[in-house]
């Protein structure tokens, strides 16, 4: 074996096990070395560790030494994406698409990558092209990754998610090895349950500002409740705040899967409850070494893990009816109300109009999803309801001044100018919630409904309404709404959902209250009688069961 094949074995085992600065620190001495391979795993290693513009001249490098380099071509896309150049980016993809085109991955990043910029030319071929390549995969494959959150936001039947889901898990928890097994065993009288929230957003992130209340409202006489954190403390007050809220936090940001799966089984947990499953950042799949006897997923990815090493997954009876048991790898375990939980000591002030720039007397409908949600069927029928109420504008969320100008591209081929359609710029998660309540009616997205974005406009006293799909990412707005007292909002059709925002906005029954649903005290004893289930089924030695 050449010297430069062990750099970059050696690299390539840091990036499996996520130690990205390890290998981007690894390989910059050699940074001048002409070898395609080198400079794409130096360039992955740069983006994977925060820094995507010191990736792009590497990758670049790397294309220039081999112009068919797939891998460098998708980390160039993803470095483009975190620098705002999306459109550049959706190129990288369609690049990769031709190169592979029978590559789910490649066809799923594609689709995902134009909806991004908003560039919807090709959505429906792309859909066809992504649809023909999930069927005509083996049951059994494992060579795609990064699948199940492109999928969620594009039209897919939840057979088709479960299906990539299962490849995309096979693919990262390759190599993990299963620890000795540990069996559940039944409690001493005063002795509490170990649970164990494993996360990269115990920081101001939505995952954290849902979350915290809940873990304040654990009761402590019976359960033990640590963080297993493998991201930053960004200092805010949130992160402050959640960590207090838990009592303990374990560190696990510098360790491999290998080193996170070791550190939950010695620090003796009973049930780890991971909060990623496939999104970015995520380490879920250190649970592939089967560190804790019962190990569950809950709340950051909405749906399917495709793990047989997860035995549940957390939800309610709108999100994950029991009727839909054959979409999940996990066994479903049902909370009595919405799954989501909720803050209730947030304070959510309206300002006048004039701060965000909005017209005092106009009728604002907000559009706060982000911009890969929005699919074309979405924006024929918000912009049928301009056409419909002359006095309305849209009050959409930023997706970049790529994105936002495709936007108004779209809407003047459909007859809607300028003026009415306003971008909210980026801002904090405080000021965010406070502009929310500006809005008069809250239009939510399909086939992938806004979750945290849903409860955001809600408990800012927004009525939201949703157009209910087929799968969990398209029923967390029906769950929340059913929550909130108001099921009216609910939709099946895009005609009713245009109709009933008409009816909103003509007859003012907008007006009407949003129950407050947020009790997370009780909310914390349902999650408990669920875990308390889930381990009594451990202990007997029973396999995971519908709860």
């Amino acid at each position: 074996m050449t010297a430069l094949q062990e750099l970059l074995n050696a690299a390539l085992s840091d990036m499996r096990q996520q130690r990205y600065a390890e290998a981007a620190a690894l390989l910059a001495p050699f940074a001048h070395v002409q070898s395609s391979e080198l400079q794409r795993y130096y360039g992955e290693a740069l983006r994977r560790s925060g820094r995507p513009q010191e990736a792009v001249g590497p990758l670049m490098q790397a294309l220039a030494l081999k112009m068919d380099d797939v891998d460098a071509y998708l980390q160039l896309a993803f470095a483009l994406q975190t620098l705002q150049m999306k459109a550049e980016a959706a190129e990288c993809f369609r690049t990769v698409a031709t190169l592979q085109p029978a590559s789910v991955m490649a066809q799923a990043y594609l689709a995902h990558g134009d909806q991004q910029c908003a560039r919807w030319a090709d959505f429906e071929a792309n859909l066809v092209a992504l649809h023909q390549a999930i069927e005509a995969k083996p049951d059994d494959a494992q060579d795609e990754f990064g699948v199940p959150f492109t999928l969620v936001g594009l039209p897919h039947q939840p057979s088709q998610l479960l299906k990539v889901a299962r490849m995309s898990t096979r693919y990262l928890s390759r190599g993990l090895q299963p620890l000795p097994p540990v069996p559940a065993r039944a409690k001493a009288p005063g002795e509490r349950l170990r649970v164990a929230y494993l996360s990269g957003d115990f920081h101001a992130h939505a995952t954290a500002a849902l979350l915290v209340e809940t873990l304040e409202q654990h009761d402590r006489e019976r359960f033990e409740v640590m963080l297993v954190s493998h991201g930053p403390d960004d200092g805010s007050a949130l992160s402050q705040r959640i960590r207090r809220a838990a009592g303990h936090l374990l560190d696990v940001s510098a360790l491999s899967l290998d080193g996170i799966a070791r550190a939950l089984r010695d620090a003796a947990v009973d049930i780890v409850i991971d909060l990623k499953g496939h999104t970015a950042g995520s380490r879920f799949t250190a649970l592939a070494s089967r560190p804790a006897p019962v190990q569950v997923s809950w709340l950051g990815f909405p749906g399917t893990s495709g793990a047989d090493f997860i035995d549940y997954l957390i939800g309610d009876p709108v999100v994950t009816p029991h009727a839909h048991a054959p979409d999940y790898s996990e066994t479903i375990a049902q909370l009595p109300g919405c799954y989501q939980p909720g803050d209730s000591q947030r304070q959510i002030t309206p300002l006048p109009r004039a701060r965000w720039g909005l017209p005092e007397s106009a009728l604002v409908l907000l559009g706060a999803n982000p911009v890969y949600k929005i699919t074309p069927a979405v924006w024929d029928t918000w912009m049928h309801l301009l056409h419909a109420l002359p006095e309305a504008l849209l009050w959409q969320l930023s997706g970049g001044d790529q994105a936002d100008a495709q936007l108004l591209a779209e809407a003047a081929q459909r007859g809607i100018g300028p003026d009415r359609i306003l971008f909210m710029p980026p801002v904090d998660m405080a000021t965010h919630w406070q502009r929310l309540a500006s809005a008069d009616i809250a239009l939510d997205t399909w086939p992938c409904n806004g979750h945290t974005t849903t409860s955001d406009a809600l408990a800012a006293g927004v009525p939201v309404v949703t157009l209910k799909g087929d799968g969990f990412a398209g029923r967390v707005a029906a769950s929340l709404l059913t929550a909130a007292g108001r099921p009216d909002l609910i939709c099946e059709t895009p005609q009713a959902y245009g109709d009933r925002v008409c009816a909103l906005a003509r007859d003012g029954s907008r007006a009407l209250p949003i129950q407050p649903w947020i009790d997370s005290r009780q909310f914390a004893r349902d999650l408990e009688a669920l875990y308390e289930r889930m381990w009594a089924r451990a202990v007997q030695g029973l396999p995971p069961a519908p709860l």
